[in-house]
C-alpha cells in the first residue's frame, strides 16, 4: 500500500480519527439524502469502519511511551555483543532468517518470504550519523541485491537522510527503534 494513499494515512492517524469519518458522512448523507440513498452512502463507509477497527487493534497492542523509554534507555546501556543478540532475536520472532556479517558495511542479512534486507546497526549509539556508513551500506546493498536498514538511537544528519531517501535505505531511529525493540 502506499504510504501516501488515504487507508494508510488512517491507518496511523488515532483510530477514532476513522470513526469521526464515518459520522460525519453517515449524518451528512441522512440530513441531506433521501433515505434509501442514506442507506447506500452509509453503507459504502464501511471500508472506513474496517481501517477503524484495524487503527484501534494496532494502537491497543502497541507499546506505551514508558516502554518505549524503557527500550531505548536499554539499548543506550547496552555493549555491541548485546544489542546485537537482542536485533538478532527481534527479527527472528518476527519471522526472518537472520545472518550475522563480518565487515563495515552490514551487520546482519535478515530475509523473509524472498526479500533480503541487509542491516547496518553497529554504530547505534553514536551521536552523529553521517553519510559514510550509509554509502558503504548502500555498497553492500547493491552488491547483494538487498534493501538497506540502518539501526540507530540518535537521527541521521541532514545529508545522509537526503542520502538515504535518494538511495532508498530505511533510517530506524528514536521511536522507530524502540517500536522495533519493544516487540
Amino acid at each position: 500500500m502506499n504510504e501516501r494513499s488515504l487507508f494508510a494515512v488512517l491507518l496511523r492517524s488515532p483510530w477514532w480519527f476513522s470513526l469521526l469519518i464515518v459520522l460525519v458522512i453517515s449524518l451528512v448523507a441522512h440530513a441531506l439524502l433521501p433515505s434509501d440513498y442514506a442507506v447506500v452512502v452509509t453503507l459504502g463507509t464501511f471500508p472506513f469502519m474496517v481501517i477503524t477497527v484495524m487503527a484501534a487493534w494496532r494502537q491497543w497492542r502497541a507499546p506505551g511511551a514508558a516502554q518505549l523509554d524503557t527500550a531505548l534507555a536499554r539499548a543506550a546501556g547496552m555493549n555491541w555483543r548485546d544489542f546485537a543478540a537482542w536485533v538478532e532475536q527481534v527479527y527472528a520472532s518476527a519471522g526472518y532468517t537472520v545472518t550475522r556479517l563480518q565487515g563495515e558495511a552490514a551487520d546482519f542479512r535478515i530475509e523473509r518470504q524472498g526479500q533480503a534486507s541487509l542491516l547496518s546497526c553497529r554504530r547505534w549509539k553514536a551521536a552523529t550519523h553521517g553519510v559514510e556508513a550509509l554509502r558503504l551500506l548502500q555498497t553492500a546493498c547493491a552488491q547483494q541485491g538487498a534493501r538497506g536498514v540502518y539501526l540507530s538511537l540518535a537521527p541521521v544528519s541532514e545529508a545522509a537522510e537526503r542520502y538515504a531517501k535518494e538511495q532508498e535505505l530505511q533510517l530506524v531511529h528514536g521511536t522507530g527503534l524502540a517500536l522495533l525493540l519493544a516487540k
